[in-house]
């Protein structure tokens, strides 16, 4: 008699504890297809894991698009990873790794593009929520002497920055949970004169007051020359899972 195959659902919670109890989905995406036992016959494949997490008892939320597993939940609040409720989402815990998680996840993201990734000389030692450190990460242990001197310093404590092959910056990233988005914009008001893009990660509801400080007389020329972007964490999620997606195809067109 044949053995019956794993459920998906089963699939879905047996990967999340091979990846020590807590992942995000676009880990899930990569890395459940690797169960032999379970049959994914369905042209949707990633929006059943989607609705699986979502719906599936046993498995909780903790901040968009991380997942864990309820019996792994107090070993994963012992290594700090909280989840983020509307009464927790400004505690401190809760910002910090916040600020470690989206880094990790642009770090990802860039070395996915082929870009050369460096983030802060004081965010190596952060944990990514797999344990990892930011530095394992960055691509980068400094930044590449791009510039004179002064305007290295000045990007130095950027959070995240994307460089091309030729060692020059593609994207500044700055994320914002609870400091004031003023901050940012000073530096990259001082930094406009490279080709480069400028972008604000921050919570959706960050957004209008990112609008009101680009409104600033101070930063017209960042407005009027269209320089800074703001982005989401849930947009920056999903942008992370799309390239996990694309990690698990066999061939990418």
């Amino acid at each position: 008699m044949k053995d019956e195959a794993m459920k998906q659902y089963e699939a879905v919670i047996e990967t999340i504890e091979r990846l020590g109890g807590v992942a995000t989905l676009g880990e899930l995406n990569r890395e459940v297809f690797k169960i032999k036992d379970c049959e994914w016959k369905t042209k949707t494949p990633f929006a059943s894991i989607r609705r699986i997490v979502q719906q599936t008892k046993g498995i909780y939320k903790i901040k968009p698009g991380l997942y864990g597993l309820e019996k792994f939940r107090r070993q994963n609040e012992e290594r700090g990873i909280v989840a983020e409720t509307v009464q927790n989402r400004d505690d401190e815990a809760v910002r910090k790794f916040n600020h470690a998680y989206y880094q990790g996840l642009l770090l990802i993201i860039g070395k996915c593009r082929n870009l050369q990734t460096f983030i802060p000389r004081q965010d190596k030692n952060k944990a990514f929520y797999n344990g990892k450190r930011l530095g394992e990460l960055s691509t980068l242990a400094e930044q590449p002497r791009y510039s004179y001197p002064h305007m290295l310093k000045r990007s130095s404590t950027i959070d995240t920055i994307w460089f091309n092959h030729r060692g020059m910056p593609h994207s500044f990233f700055e994320i914002e949970h609870s400091t004031d988005i003023q901050n940012s914009l000073l530096k990259f008001n001082d930094l406009q004169d490279f080709y480069v893009r400028m972008i604000i990660v921050a919570d959706v509801r960050r957004r209008a007051e990112f609008e009101v400080k680009m409104h600033f007389h101070s930063f017209d020329e960042l407005r009027l020359n269209k320089r800074v972007s703001f982005l989401s964490y849930e947009e920056l999620v999903k942008q992370y899972e799309m390239e996990m997606e694309r990690q698990s195809f066999d061939f990418i067109l």
